[in-house]
């Protein structure tokens, strides 16, 4: 396994949730991060800041800048890859891990929620990547891991919620497309996705509140999985769809019920999979 000590990390939507476990996991390695998120007041119902999210990565150990960003904004997506780049010197790592999701059928799908969508996990995705590759060409073991599931034609996962499912492939196949188009660079790009649902405030929130949440699993499993996946070399490892519990299968962990919200418990399993 390739060392991530002294690595940088550029990590969207990491004031919470699955974005700030992968931070922290990864701050443990001694990485050093870059918390790349909008929040700098906290919402009572999502919790987190980029300066709360920083100040754990550092209590943890590791190096942090919080940079207010977001990333429907090339301007803010340049500016916090400038900021990264004079804090840290380089980018090594980029997780794209911002995203929006409404499970809304095509009637119930206004306008703006569908361009929220896609100006998010599409065109935000699509644009981080662009402004992180430079540097990532720089790096000697760069990798990019997208939190998107994936690609599956059976239509049952687009009859209730086209909107959100076209978003998210979209954001796969642009992490295919830059393994394809970067290979003569060694920058791996790889997405990731869980096999259950995550213990998240947008599945207590929006999806199925403490019934689901309790069917779930924790943030760790999906930062743990990205460690290994980050741990390859970026020449031997990249155009995967990984699932977390595959990940950690072949890293030789198989009981996986420390990261039940339950131990032992029923698991409710994800969507896409």
């Amino acid at each position: 396994m390739i060392s991530l000590k002294n690595k940088t990390a550029f990590i969207t939507g990491a004031s919470r949730g699955i974005g700030k476990a992968i931070a922290l996991r990864l701050a443990k390695e001694g990485v050093n991060i870059v918390v790349a998120a909008k929040s700098t007041e906290e919402n009572p119902k999502l919790g987190g800041t980029i300066f709360s999210a920083a100040a754990e990565i550092e209590a943890a150990g590791g190096k942090a800048l919080a940079v207010q960003c977001d990333i429907r904004d090339e301007s803010q997506i340049q500016a916090a890859v400038d900021k990264a780049i004079e804090r840290f010197g380089g980018i090594d790592i980029l997780i794209n891990n911002a995203s929006a999701i409404s499970l809304t059928s095509t009637e119930q799908t206004e306008p703006k929620r569908f361009d929220l969508m896609h100006d998010i996990n599409v065109r935000g995705t699509f644009f981080v990547s662009k402004a992180c590759m430079p540097h990532l060409k720089k790096s000697e073991n760069p990798h990019i891991i997208t939190l998107s599931p994936p690609l599956n034609m059976d239509m049952k996962w687009f009859s209730k919620h086209i909107a959100y499912t076209i978003s998210k492939y979209n954001m796969t196949m642009i992490t295919l497309g830059l393994a394809a188009e970067y290979k003569k660079n060694n920058v791996a790009a790889n997405c990731l996705w869980p096999r259950t649902t995550i213990a998240t405030a947008a599945v207590q929130n929006l999806l199925g509140g403490d019934a689901l949440i309790n069917m779930s699993r924790k943030p760790e499993i999906i930062a743990d999985a990205a460690y290994y996946i980050l741990s390859r070399k970026s020449s031997e490892c990249t155009g995967n769809c990984f699932i977390d519990d595959e990940i950690l299968n072949e890293a030789g962990i198989t009981d996986l019920s420390h990261y039940a919200v339950i131990p032992g418990g029923k698991l409710f399993t994800d969507l896409f999979i």
